[in-house]
Parts: C-alpha cells; structure tokens; sequence
C-alpha cells in the first residue's frame, strides 16, 4: 500500500495514490476512509504528510470531511460542462441521460433595484419579472435557479412551463441568447436554499451569475444559479496568448 518515492513531495504522491485507490474501487463513492494514524501508516508518510494531501482533496471535492466523523470519499459529479459553453440546465440534466423537471416557487413583478437598473438600463417606470424555481433530475432537486427578465422583453407569465427559459425566450419572445457574461463562486451551507435542494450540511454550492445578451448586444436575462457541488462540475478551457 506505500507510495513510491519519486522527485515529487511526498504530499503530491499520496493524492496520486488515494486518487488511484479511489479511482481503482479500493475507496467507493460515500465510503468512509481509514483513520488517519492508519492511512498514514498504509502509505508509509507522516501524518502532517497525509492532511496536507487530505486538505487538497478537499479543496478539489475529492473527499468531504465531517467533524467529529471522518472523511468520506466524494460522490463523482452527475453533470459536468464546460464553463464557456452555453448550456441550458435542461440541456444539461438531458446530457446525463435524466429527466429535467421543475419546481416552481413563486413568479412576480418587481420594481428593478439599483443593481437591475444598472444590469438593464430600466427606464424609471419599468418593472423586472422574476421567477423562482428549483430544477429537477429524475425528480431530485439539483438547480435553485432565480431569474430576471425586463417586463417589456417578456410579459408572459413562467408558471407551469417546464423548458429551458432561453428556448422560452427565443420562441415566445423571440430574443435568442447568443452569450452570456459569468460568475462562479463557491457558497457553503446556506440557510434557505441548502434545505430546498436537500443538501446535506456538509454539501457546499457553486453559485453561478450570469448576464445573458441577445444578438442584438442586449441584456435580456440575469441569472443567479445554486448548483449541488456534488452533483456538477465545470471546467475551464484556458489557452495560452
């Protein structure tokens, strides 16, 4: 069960090692890892070795430890995407082969705030339509989603309709999204939404804000997404200039 020693620090071949032993079934997905003293012992390190390795497979969502527990091996994301494509929720919970579906919270009108007359360029009088909703695969909750529209691109009402809001967009008001200006950032437990997405304490969220512009350079569509962490992922394509 020891590492081989190589040229690396010993911390960056541990986490190749538990990464293989996860990846080869010795470790399934929920299962509970030895003890440190016992893990440390198994591979031949130190434990302040093991917890600098524990510590980066936290950070990459590898494993989740639990205080007072233990660390447990993470479930391996159902939905992955890369970040600069387009993609829908829908399109996204289709791709892993399961059935989107939708909750829906509430849908209203508002009078824009500060950040919305920034986000629009709302004209004084105008009103924002915002809807709340949860979206589901094969019926679990995995997507809080809360969307923004100016009431003069659609008046329609959202309830009940269970597509991708850029088709709804795109077919009722005829406004295609062609790309979108994105956030993401990492969000631990939160109070109101954790519980609605059925979350365990430990399970944290990545927060997706988007600003969706049609062919025309308009902002159309402001989004702010609460993904599962351990039921998406997204990645990058970075290329070097």
């Amino acid at each position: 069960m020891s590492i081989k020693s190589d040229n690396r620090h010993l911390y960056l071949q541990v986490i190749d090692k538990l990464k293989q032993d996860i990846e080869e079934g010795l470790y399934k997905e929920r299962e509970k890892l030895p003890s440190e003293f016992d893990l440390a012992k198994r591979l031949g390190v130190s434990r302040a070795t093991l917890r600098e390795a524990l510590r980066i497979l936290e950070e990459e969502n590898v494993i989740i430890r639990r205080h007072g527990v233990g660390t447990f091996v993470n479930g391996k994301p159902l939905f992955t995407s890369g970040i600069e494509q387009l993609s829908s929720v829908t399109q996204m919970i289709e791709q892993a082969g399961m059935k989107p579906g939708t909750i829906f919270l509430s849908s209203s009108t508002q009078s824009p705030t500060e950040d919305d007359h920034r986000r629009f360029s709302c004209k004084p009088d105008e009103k924002i339509a915002v809807t709340e909703r949860v979206r589901t695969a094969n019926g679990e909750p995995v997507v809080y989603c809360i969307d923004k529209v100016p009431e003069r691109i659609f008046t329609e009402t959202l309830s009940h309709k269970e597509e991708s809001l850029l088709a709804i967009l795109e077919r009722e008001a005829h406004r295609r999204i062609t790309y979108a200006v994105a956030h993401i950032e990492p969000l631990g437990y939160h109070e109101k939404i954790s519980p609605i997405l059925e979350c365990d304490p430990e399970t944290a969220l990545l927060v997706l804000k988007q600003m969706h512009f049609d062919e025309m350079d308009e902002p159309v569509l402001y989004s702010v997404n609460y993904f599962k962490a351990d039921k998406f992922s997204f990645r990058v394509l970075r290329k070097r200039v």
